[in-house]
């Protein structure tokens, strides 16, 4: 279609879809892409001193470069929606409701490109903070005049009614094995999960054994752990979609899988054969119940400050120090544990990774190993597996634990977890999210105010497609991230990406489906109310989103 064609799409779009939206997207791409370089280049030029990107210059503009790192999370959603529309396009599934998700995910982002991303409630990301303007050329203009248009989220609403809600997963692109998956682990949290989860948050419970040996028996914990170590050896994109589907049914089942998976990494990017051989099998089979040791309670997410130390003693080492936020410390087996190992360091050097044995407690006895003791913290949500505190002193870890046998490695090895850790928070998120549009969808059917169904007001069926249209955006950029891990290309990148606008979605659906709740949604006794606390962790734990979007702005100008 040419550019001077565009108008007539949108008279004769209507209810309908833009005529030639594929023709629509490909060519508004370039135009947000010049954008994007346009603004990296004055970013670049305002924060390097004498050839190099200096720190303390990028920190003092942290409103553009966190902008343009929202900047880039944009174009890099609309590059991945268009890329899968294309790819159903080719199969013949590119139909109806398919066609609105990518006219109305277009026509938003790219009016929020030129207006505003919200980076938070009260935080908007504009061009003006990079001293750039964009005047959308006769694509992207067709876009945002009738992409996302009351008509459009109506007849969106309307189709995902006919197909009972199914417009964000069935549809995703993926091939069969990983739809066969998906389905699998969907029966089994909407059979085993969901009618549960609500009663073990409200307990404050963990997470029943039987479901974690259950979870074994299915093969979660050794998902991604190559078949000569005892693991199935899937790909990263099947660890999304079972994040995903398991968090959908609760985020703390679908987060079960993330300690073995941030285990399993670190001994598989940084073990010795020994290690690898004695601890991977253990921990593909569920026998080994790992958690990650990091955080301390002054340190947050400047890791390379921690002040935890272990000294050799004799062939072994004794760890001595505090740490907090430790999920599902109790129960577990052994510990990723950060220490410092060289105490005339102060920052990431002289840190290194054990592999710290302790025996799981009971409700009585919680940390019943020598050396160590620890308390609760008392969450909002994200409770099956709870919250430690942790002290050490004096807490024995045999020199053969150490991994990779080499001290003073332990940050790098840590690092090399971040892609896959990000991944799978952001499919977390995207399980929160799809959980809150199904609550709010079937909600907003039952619940009759003024003779109709609440569905059928325009403001609450709106934000039921916008949480459809803006899980999918989010969907195939974590796919997308999946895929570049699984073919051995860089990714963190497009993982904090994904990680960063997977948690404004997951908020943004919980908030939206209690708010289709009413007064009923502020009731602890409806679902709606966990997911709304369990969304909240998401832009905080694996990397604020401040931090996030820090870290993205110094990567893109590398």
């Amino acid at each position: 279609m040419a550019h001077d064609g565009a108008h007539d799409g949108m008279e004769k779009a209507g209810t309908t879809v833009l005529s030639d939206l594929l023709a629509l997207t490909a060519a508004a791409l370039p135009e947000v892409e010049a954008l994007f370089e346009a603004a990296r280049a004055e970013l670049r030029a305002r924060v390097t001193r004498d050839g190099k990107v200096q720190a303390a210059a990028l920190e003092a503009e942290q409103y553009a470069a966190h902008t343009l790192s929202w900047l880039a999370t944009y174009v890099e959603s609309l590059r991945q929606l268009r890329a899968w529309a294309g790819r159903l396009a080719e199969t013949g599934g590119f139909g109806p409701m398919e066609q609105l998700l990518l006219q109305i995910g277009y026509g938003e982002y790219l009016a929020q490109l030129a207006g505003g991303i919200p980076m938070s409630q009260g935080e908007m990301a504009r061009l003006s903070d990079l001293d750039q303007s964009w005047t959308p050329g006769p694509a992207a203009a067709a876009l945002i005049a009738a992409g996302n248009t009351p008509a459009a989220r109506t007849q969106l609403v309307a189709l995902m009614r006919e197909n009972h809600g199914r417009a964000t997963f069935g549809i995703s692109g993926l091939d069969d094995e990983l739809e066969m998956i998906r389905d699998q682990f969907r029966r089994y949290a909407d059979e085993r999960v969901v009618p549960f989860a609500h009663d073990w948050h409200l307990k404050d419970e963990l997470i029943p054994m039987e479901i974690i040996e259950e979870l074994a028996e299915l093969g979660v914990f050794g998902l991604t752990i190559p078949e000569e170590f005892g693991g199935l050896g899937l790909s990263k994109a099947s660890m999304v979609v079972v994040s995903e589907e398991l968090s959908r049914g609760y985020i703390g089942v679908g987060s079960l899988g993330t300690r073995s998976e941030i285990a399993a990494e670190l001994i598989l990017c940084g073990g010795t054969p020994a290690q690898k051989a004695k601890w991977l099998p253990a921990l593909a089979t569920g026998e080994i119940l790992p958690t990650a040791v990091f955080t301390e309670p002054n340190t947050g997410s400047d890791l390379g400050a921690l002040r935890t130390r272990a000294v050799p003693e004799g062939d072994d080492w004794s760890v001595t120090g505090n740490k907090t936020w430790i999920t599902h410390a109790a129960r577990t087996h052994v510990m990723t544990l950060l220490a410092r190992t060289d105490p005339n360091t102060t920052d990431y050097r002289g840190l290194s990774m054990f592999l710290a044995e302790k025996t799981p407690g009971t409700d009585e006895i919680p940390f019943p190993t020598p050396g160590m003791t620890g308390g609760e913290i008392e969450v909002l949500g994200y409770r099956g597996m709870k919250e430690y505190e942790l002290g050490f002193d004096g807490f024995k870890v045999k020199g053969e634990n150490l991994l990779g046998g080499v001290p003073g490695q332990g940050f790098k090895q840590l690092m090399q977890t971040f892609e896959s850790a990000r991944i799978q928070t952001a499919a977390r998120a995207i399980g929160v999210a799809q959980a809150s549009l199904e609550v709010g969808m079937q909600y907003a059917e039952d619940r009759k105010q003024f003779g109709k169904s609440l569905i059928e007001f325009p403001r609450v069926g709106g934000k039921l497609a916008m949480m459809a249209v803006e899980i999918m955006i989010a969907r195939q950029l974590t796919y997308f991230s999946a895929w570049q891990k699984d073919h051995d290309k860089r990714c963190d990148l497009e993982a904090g990406m994904a990680k960063l606008l997977g948690a404004r979605v997951a908020w943004a659906a919980a908030d939206n489906a209690l708010q289709i709740h009413g007064g009923n949604g502020f009731a602890l006794e409806y679902r709606v109310s966990r997911l709304l606390c369990d969304a909240r962790i998401l832009n905080i734990f694996e990397g604020a989103a401040e931090i996030q979007a820090q870290v993205i702005a110094r990567r893109l100008l590398d």
